[in-house]
């Protein structure tokens, strides 16, 4: 049901999602912006930017899988917030000092590339350990609308904040929400359960009312796991992260689903670098108005998380997977569309709206599957795998795309990006059938 309880833990892990999400949010772009409005940066350089942080920062993430699952998840969690901070903190500071140049620009994308990439992999980890396998739509739905609704409020209000108190005004608040949320991080820690984790697995059985033989069929359950994520001190898993490929890529669906997700990701992000040289650079668009064409569509974002548990109730996850997957390629050419003015401005309003729908009913579900179809022992790996290669494909289809827009214009390589998403659903279509 829409208000039932996950539990403190939970509520302090989802604070501190919040809290990130939305410091993240409010400095939408802002390397782009910066590039382009600071250091005069085109549309090669652009791209290269939004490319190069993720290609090498998922590189750098290689040894991070087997790293992550060796160790408590909240420590590693906290350990990577403290890394982003310090190399988001340096932008603002290299600015004031007169300092900044697109090198350190690159250098702090990768770096947070890379930890963003160990963070995600545990906090997946830790998910598992607090909520029940039935429980985990739920889950991921409150972190989905958490995430749409920061996105709603972020961009513009960071537009505002660039326009009075200058263009690393939103980076510093991006590194300040690092801060804080290391901090929800370690109140969502369980000190007692670290002391005793079988005294912790007895009050969770309590608290929710459930023997310790229900749970997951996926895998171990987690409630027979340290409630806190500790995991006793071993070497690290064999295999490192490419057991988490090996397991994506011998399961169908979710190998189905995985290079689904790759190509959609990498094609809809190719668009971004583009879409700031186009709107910020040939049309003149004010920051504020930047932020406020793709801030108020992912109010879309609210709509398709709330539906998400619903229509997975009705449908079925392979609904979902094909229809939803199927609907949310088919907007992104509209782009190649837009115009200067506020026609332009709605354009691209009314495709983002479209796809964010989409994608926010999708995403929630696709992540509760991955969790129930892997084994606890490997949701780490599995999830650095995906992140890795989701970030590489990421950099690779934007490289292309700013040689591609290099070459002919920032509209050209659009369109293009535009239709090559309209054969995704192919993927969809015998990858999913037993989902």
């Amino acid at each position: 049901m829409p208000g039932q309880s996950l539990g403190r833990r939970f509520r302090w892990l989802w604070a501190s999602y919040a809290v990130s999400a939305y410091g993240t949010a409010l400095g939408f772009g802002a390397f782009a912006l910066i590039a382009v409005v600071v250091l005069h940066a085109g549309a090669a350089q652009v791209s290269a930017l939004a490319a190069v942080g993720p290609a090498v920062g998922a590189l750098l993430a290689v040894p991070l899988g087997p790293w992550v699952e060796a160790r408590r998840s909240a420590a590693v969690m906290i350990g990577m917030d403290l890394v982003r901070f310090a190399a988001m903190i340096s932008v603002p500071l290299a600015y004031a000092l007169g300092w900044l140049g697109f090198a350190q620009l690159l250098i702090v994308s990768i770096v947070a590339a890379a930890a963003k990439i160990a963070f995600n992999a545990a906090s997946g980890a830790r998910l598992k350990e607090l909520v029940r396998s039935a429980d985990l739509v739920v889950a991921n739905a409150r972190f989905e609308s958490t995430n749409w609704s920061s996105l709603a409020l972020g961009p513009p209000l960071g537009g505002a904040a660039i326009g009075l108190f200058g263009p690393v005004t939103t980076v510093l608040a991006d590194a300040v929400s690092y801060l804080l949320s290391a901090g929800g991080v370690a109140a969502s820690r369980d000190r007692a359960a670290e002391r005793d984790p079988s005294a912790a697995r007895d009050r969770t059985d309590h608290a929710t009312g459930n023997s310790p033989r229900a749970g997951s069929t996926a895998g171990p359950d987690h409630r027979d796991m340290p409630a806190t994520g500790r995991h006793p001190r071993r070497a690290d898993p064999p295999g490192g992260v490419f057991e988490g490929w090996r397991h994506l890529w011998a399961h169908p669906e979710l190998r189905a689903l995985f290079v689904n997700q790759m190509l959609v990701n990498g094609l809809i992000m190719a668009t971004e670098p583009l879409l700031a040289v186009l709107l910020l650079g040939e049309f003149g668009m004010p920051a504020w108005q930047y932020g406020l064409a793709f801030a108020a569509p992912c109010l879309g974002g609210l709509i398709g998380s709330r539906l998400a548990r619903r229509v997975v109730a009705r449908r079925g996850q392979r609904w979902v997977f094909r229809v939803i997957g199927t609907t949310r390629a088919l907007w992104l050419v509209g782009l190649a569309f837009v115009q200067p003015g506020i026609g332009g401005l709605i354009t691209v309003m009314v495709v983002e709206l479209a796809i964010i729908i989409s994608m926010s009913l999708y995403s929630p579900v696709l992540a509760a599957y991955r969790l129930e179809r892997t084994p606890r022992d490997r949701v780490a790996r599995t999830l650095t795998a995906w992140s890795i290669s989701t970030s590489a494909a990421i950099a690779t289809l934007t490289a292309l795309g700013g040689l591609l827009a290099d070459a002919t214009s920032p509209r050209t390589a659009i369109a293009v990006a535009g239709l090559l998403i309209l054969a995704t659903p192919l993927l969809l279509v015998g990858g999913t059938s037993t989902a």
